[in-house]
C-alpha cells in the first residue's frame, strides 16, 4: 500500500477503536440522538390534530360562499395556508407535509340552482399520510354543513354536503420530518461535538505535538479523521433507522444509497467544523463557547427539530445560509420524496461550496499545540 494512504488508514482505524473505547462519545453520538429519537417520535408519531393547515379554493365567489370563506377563517380550528393560488401548489405542499388537506368550494357552491334556498358541495382533498386527520376534519365539516341546513331547512333536506377525496400520494408526516431532522442532529453530534472534545485533549496530553514532529502532514490526519468519523455515523445512522423502523413503523421511500453518500457528505462537511474550532483552540474554554456560538443556530434554523416552513420569512432566508440546511434538506428528499442525486443537484452544489469554504478555514487555523 502507497505510504501515504497506509499511514491515513492506520490513524482511521487508531480513531475507530479509541471512539468506541470513549463512554462519553458514545453516548453523546448514538444513545443521546436515540433518545431524542424516542421523545419526537412519541410526540409526532401518534399525534392528534386540534387545529387545521389548510389550503382554501373558493371557485364560487357567490355571496354564500364568501361568508362561508370568512366564518372559516375566523374559525379557531382552521389555519388558511396563505400563497397557495393553484391546486399544483396545494398537491405539492400536502406531500410535504405543510397543509392537512385542500378544500374546494365548486363553482356552484352557495347558488339556488331554481331551489329557495342555497345549495353546494364541500370537496376535501388529502393524502394517503393524513388520512387520520383528514377523517376529523371530514367530521368538523359535516358538523358545520348541518348547522348550515337546520338554518335553511327541515331534515331530511340537506343542500350542503362534503365530499371527501384521496389523492395518490404519500405524503410526509411530522415524524417523517422530525426524522430527517434527527438525522441532521447526529451528524452535528459527529461533525462538531466529537472533534471540539477530542482535539484540545489530545493537545492538553501531548499527543498532537508528538504527531506534529512525525512524518504525518496535516491533510493525512484530516482524512484519517474524516474516515473513522465516516464509519462512526453510518453505524450510528443504521441503529437510527432500525429504531425508527421497527418502533414507529418508519417508511423509506428513496434509495439506500443515495441517502449513505449524503450522510457520508454531509459528515465531511460538518466534520470540517469540527476539525476547525477543535484545531484552533487551545483548550475545552476556548472550544465550547465558540462551538456553541455556531451549533445553536443550525440546531433550531435548519429544520432539526421542526420544520423551517413554521418559522417566519425572515428567518427561512437567514437558515437558507447554514451549511447543515442543504444536508436536511438532501436528506429529507431523498427518504421522502425518492429524490436521487440529479433531483438534489442544487443542494449538493451548496454542500460542496460549504465544503470548500470550511476546510480552506480549517486547514489555515489548525494548531498542532
Amino acid at each position: 500500500m502507497n505510504r501515504p494512504f497506509y499511514t491515513i488508514y492506520v490513524f482511521a482505524k487508531i480513531s475507530v477503536k479509541r471512539y468506541f473505547r470513549d463512554r462519553v462519545a458514545l453516548f453523546f453520538t448514538i444513545v443521546f440522538p436515540l433518545i431524542f429519537l424516542l421523545i419526537f417520535g412519541s410526540l409526532y408519531g401518534k399525534a392528534d390534530n386540534t387545529s387545521f393547515t389548510v389550503a382554501l379554493f373558493d371557485q364560487s365567489h357567490s355571496q354564500f360562499s364568501q361568508q362561508f370563506v370568512s366564518q372559516i377563517k375566523a374559525s379557531k380550528l382552521f389555519k388558511i395556508k396563505a400563497g397557495i393560488t393553484t391546486l399544483a401548489q396545494a398537491d405539492q405542499q400536502m406531500s410535504r407535509g405543510e397543509i392537512d388537506a385542500t378544500l374546494v368550494l365548486p363553482a356552484n357552491f352557495g347558488t339556488t340552482q331554481n331551489k329557495a334556498y342555497p345549495t353546494g358541495q364541500i370537496i376535501e382533498y388529502y393524502d394517503e399520510n393524513q388520512a387520520q386527520a383528514a377523517q376529523t376534519l371530514g367530521s368538523v365539516l359535516d358538523s358545520i354543513t348541518a348547522g348550515i341546513n337546520d338554518k335553511l331547512v327541515t331534515a331530511p333536506q340537506t343542500p350542503f354536503t362534503v365530499k371527501t377525496q384521496m389523492t395518490n400520494q404519500a405524503g410526509l408526516t411530522a415524524f417523517d420530518y422530525t426524522f430527517s431532522g434527527l438525522l441532521g442532529f447526529t451528524i452535528i453530534g459527529l461533525g462538531i461535538f466529537g472533534p471540539v472534545n477530542t482535539f484540545p485533549e489530545l493537545k492538553k496530553q501531548g499527543v498532537l505535538r508528538r504527531l506534529h514532529v512525525s512524518p504525518i502532514c496535516v491533510w493525512q490526519y484530516f482524512v484519517s479523521n474524516v474516515i473513522s468519523n465516516s464509519i462512526i455515523g453510518i453505524i450510528s445512522v443504521a441503529i437510527m433507522f432500525l429504531a425508527a423502523k421497527f418502533i414507529f413503523g418508519f417508511h423509506m421511500n428513496g434509495n439506500y444509497l443515495t441517502l449513505a453518500f449524503v450522510v457520508i457528505i454531509g459528515i465531511w462537511t460538518i466534520f470540517g467544523i469540527g476539525l476547525a474550532i477543535g484545531g484552533w483552540a487551545k483548550n475545552q474554554n476556548q472550544a465550547a463557547p465558540l462551538s456553541n456560538i455556531i451549533v445553536f443556530p443550525m440546531m433550531f434554523l435548519t429544520g432539526v427539530f421542526f420544520p423551517t416552513f413554521l418559522m417566519p420569512v425572515w428567518l427561512q432566508h437567514i437558515s437558507t445560509y447554514l451549511p447543515l440546511t442543504p444536508i436536511i434538506d438532501s436528506i429529507r428528499m431523498v427518504i421522502t420524496e425518492h429524490a436521487s442525486l440529479i433531483t438534489i443537484d442544487h443542494q449538493l452544489g451548496l454542500i460542496a461550496i460549504w465544503a470548500i469554504i470550511i476546510y480552506a478555514i480549517a486547514f489555515r487555523i489548525f494548531r498542532w499545540e
